[in-house]
């Protein structure tokens, strides 16, 4: 598989490939910036393993299913292996590089001594129960067991997984290594405030690029999962005023300000917040097209694209999914004047916990959740004042300012250990 060259043949831009294609641009840009040469643009674009398997599944009623996983390693240049494993039916192969590229540009931003990775099974896990759930998950891991490992890839929970997905990882990877690997979730020796991290990182850098404060802020969040829900609370407890929410079954909305805590529970009641009686039907597209000051992509890749960004009229766009907003997209809301906060400083807070995580377990300490999450913030808030320094420097979008910093150091890690001329 080549990824040095976008795809430009329509039929073969699936929504991973337009999603690797987002990397590749955006990696280009940061290699001109820097006037890295060919043989190293090549190294960075190009992943130091992929892997391919064929996962059965034995299904309650004795059928046996065959579904595709996947496990890239983009970049380890910098130290392990780091990024989440995701269920979902869409997944690819081309899905799961641009994931991994992007978790390694976000842990070279934040600094942490983590390359990128990510794994994917092509799989819609509400089509499982429990027990299906844990055969699939167990089965995976016995086929990606060569590259895992705490100092060679460390996975995450991701979209369709959750802290009980990595509890059965921890438990069929140390059966195989004959010794117990403390991991998620926090009882056999996670940290402490890991399940929010994602999304107090994103309410940090939302406050940082908003400025002023946020008392009476008007937000609108796209997908309300397990990072757009809780954003949504944080962003409401920071005193924003979160309006309208959206997930796969439509959105919903109130102009004085949704009851979170009333929508949580329709939302597990009945699976998702269309019906919910205490505020008005939205379309999905429809959110997008609200007049609020903060919009939160908090779902998928390629949410804001060329046809629906111009009809934006947020100010600021605060990425909480990776890579909501595809090239052109971003061109026409940077035309604009909208701000946006790029996926790899937007959501760099659960990787930054995640590596929290992992010195703890290396060195067998601990800490409280109140320190994890200082430290988190501390992390958080020099990034992005660094990025949005080099950007009013240079003239730069914070995303370009990102990648420049990000690119710069996977390529002098490269560079220093002679790994490219």
């Amino acid at each position: 598989m080549s990824v040095m060259v976008p795809s430009t043949t329509p039929a073969q831009i699936t929504p991973g490939r337009q999603a690797l294609d987002s990397t590749l641009h955006q990696l280009g840009q940061a290699a001109d910036h820097l006037g890295l040469g060919d043989g190293l643009r090549t190294m960075l674009s190009t992943p130091r393993r992929s892997l391919t398997v064929s996962v059965p599944v034995r299904r309650e009623d004795g059928r046996m299913d065959i579904v595709q996983g996947y496990r890239v390693q983009h970049n380890v240049s910098r130290g392990p292996a780091k990024g989440g494993l995701r269920f979902h039916p869409g997944t690819d192969i081309h899905e799961v590089t641009a994931l991994a590229m992007w978790m390694t540009w976000k842990c070279a931003l934040a600094d942490i001594p983590y390359g990128g990775a990510k794994g994917g099974v092509a799989v819609d896990p509400l089509t499982l129960d429990s027990r299906e759930l844990e055969r699939l998950t167990r089965r995976y891991v016995n086929e990606i067991l060569p590259m895992m490992g705490p100092d060679n890839d460390i996975p995450a929970p991701d979209v369709g997984t959750d802290e009980q997905t990595m509890a059965w990882i921890m438990d069929a990877y140390s059966s195989k290594a004959g010794h117990t690997l403390p991991s998620k979730p926090v009882p056999p020796g996670g940290s402490p405030g890991q399940a929010g991290a994602t999304s107090r990182g994103v309410q940090i850098a939302a406050l940082a690029a908003l400025g002023r404060s946020p008392d009476g802020v008007t937000v609108a969040v796209q997908g309300f999962g397990k990072v757009g829900a809780l954003t949504a609370q944080y962003l409401a407890d920071a005193g924003c005023k979160v309006v309208a929410v959206s997930d796969a079954s439509g959105g919903v909305y109130a102009p004085a300000g949704l009851d979170l805590a009333g929508l949580r529970a329709w939302v597990a009641e009945s699976g998702h917040v269309l019906g919910y009686r205490h505020a008005d039907a939205l379309g999905r597209d429809e959110l997008f097209e609200l007049n609020v000051d903060v919009l939160v992509p908090a779902a998928l890749e390629s949410a804001i694209t060329e046809a629906n960004a111009p009809h934006v009229r947020a100010r600021l766009v605060v990425e909480a999914a990776n890579g909501p907003t595809t090239p052109e997209a971003d061109e026409i809301l940077t035309a604009n004047g909208t701000t946006v906060v790029p996926d790899i400083l937007a959501n760099a807070g659960g990787v930054i916990v995640s590596y929290l995580e992992w010195v703890q377990i290396m060195q067998a300490a601990s800490w409280s959740e109140e320190q994890a999450e200082q430290r988190m913030r501390h992390l958080m808030e020099s990034t992005y004042a660094e990025v949005a320094a080099l950007a009013a420097r240079r003239g730069l979008t914070l995303r370009q300012a990102a990648h420049v910093i990000a690119v710069g150091r996977v390529a002098e890690a490269h560079q220093t250990r002679a790994l490219c001329s």
